[in-house]
């Protein structure tokens, strides 16, 4: 919106010095960007009651709105406000609570966290339908990174923990899910991925290492080259020359110009190219390790490399294999980072219920991004009407890429509520 000041000259300035009264000739305009600071009213419910006045037996009342922690004084809006700033934009809720303290709205900190935790349960019913669209696609990636809990049954409170990330789905239905757990264990990805059958992108780890041993052999890794080529790039750091280690690095970047070029091509098409150019540099690159193994100390960091490139390279040529697979595992690794930078802000989750609720909001949020939808406008939406879904087919509509096509109008009706707030 435009909102005009008009700078005009006074009455005894419109007067010229030689005695004529001055023409207006034109006007001549600028532009300045001003924001005006958050703010809140009041959605006030009025239910209107009936009585007849014929039998004086009879009161009916329209039902109480559904919302989505009853009996509060937060609406929609604001509690998907509060989700977004504290795990989109890594605002902590200390400072969520000075930050409302200051446009008038008093809140305290308690109440706030227990928004959080009472949103995610009523939000729980759309991760478990994320994760069923994970398992049944047949690609998927994991990854993991640590946190930290204050508050866990007999443990320390500077106990590492983790945060875990699983995603997939089939396109136009990829989603996020991220599991918490106080370890590193390889049970969690075995729970996760389940009866999973199909192609899962992750690192060295070992703990997917034994999802493949399984005895169905259903689950085939596919390996990240990236993995490998930031521990060459890490030798290259310490050599004062260039040596093997940047000729290691040059491959793969060779690898993964490639790929950029192919990354809008149909599956078939990929697979294709990568066989006529990528598999060819892929069998000289390991002729080239088996070479040079021989010649470098195995402690060293580019022996270290090159031994971890030579031990995971079946994970690393499976890309080959299928159009749909990547050369990295750079879509878990980026779907990670959000969490990874939150917890530089917040430093640590307070308690095991605060961590996993941090787990519903992230996946949601994510999963949004993939989506290419706004996290506050799905959170508003979703919490207004997940009060009343019912059935499964209720929850399904509220996926991300079912509803995003209802958001605008649900957001022009609610911006025509504020500006009749705005006015009053």
């Amino acid at each position: 919106p435009r909102v005009e000041v008009t700078h005009d000259l006074s009455d005894d300035e419109k007067q010229c010095s030689c005695g004529c009264e001055m023409t207006l000739i034109g006007d001549e305009r600028s532009e300045q960007l001003e924001i005006i600071p958050a703010k809140v009213y009041i959605v006030v419910h009025v239910k209107k009651k009936y009585a007849c006045k014929g039998c004086n037996d009879t009161i009916k009342q329209t039902p109480p709105p559904a919302l989505p922690i009853p009996k509060s004084i937060a609406a929609p809006g604001l509690l998907a406000n509060v989700l977004v700033s504290k795990f989109e934009d890594h605002l902590p809720l200390y400072r969520q609570e000075s930050i409302l303290e200051r446009i008038g709205v008093d809140i305290p900190r308690a109440s706030l966290c227990n928004w959080v935790i009472k949103c995610a349960d009523l939000l729980k019913p759309l991760i478990n339908l994320i994760q069923s669209n994970i398992l049944d696609y047949d690609v998927a990636y994991a990854d993991e990174t640590t946190v930290q809990v204050l508050r866990e049954v007999e443990r320390p409170p500077d106990s590492k923990s983790y945060m875990w990330l699983f995603t997939g789905g089939k396109p136009g239905e990829e989603g996020c899910v991220y599991r918490y757990s106080v370890s590193r264990a390889h049970q969690v990805p075995h729970l996760f991925f389940g009866d999973y059958k199909g192609y899962l992108h992750c690192d060295g780890f070992k703990a997917y290492d034994t999802l493949a041993a399984k005895p169905d052999n259903a689950i085939t890794l596919v390996g990240c080259l990236y993995h490998a080529r930031r521990k060459f790039m890490d030798a290259q750091k310490v050599s004062k020359k260039s040596g093997l280690a940047k000729k290691a690095v040059d491959i793969i970047k060779q690898l993964a110009r490639i790929e950029k070029e192919i990354k809008h091509y149909p599956p078939e098409k990929i697979k294709q190219v990568r066989d006529e150019r990528s598999l060819p540099i892929m069998i000289k690159f390991k002729a080239w390790l088996d070479k040079q193994i021989n010649y470098v100390p195995k402690e060293s960091l580019i022996g270290k490399a090159i031994t971890y490139t030579l031990s995971q390279w079946p994970k690393l040529m499976v890309f080959l294999d299928d159009g749909r697979l990547e050369i990295s595992n750079n879509r878990s690794e980026l779907g990670i980072k959000p969490f990874v930078i939150g917890r530089k802000n917040w430093l640590f989750a307070n308690s095991i219920t605060g961590v996993e609720a941090a787990c519903v909001i992230y996946s949601l949020i994510e999963t949004c991004k993939k989506h290419k939808v706004q996290a506050y406008d799905y959170l508003h939406y979703v919490l207004t009407y997940i009060p009343k879904a019912k059935t499964l087919e209720d929850f399904e509509e509220l996926m991300p890429y079912n509803c995003k096509d209802k958001i605008p109008a649900f957001n022009a009706e609610k911006l025509r509520l504020y500006q009749a707030a705005d006015h009053v």
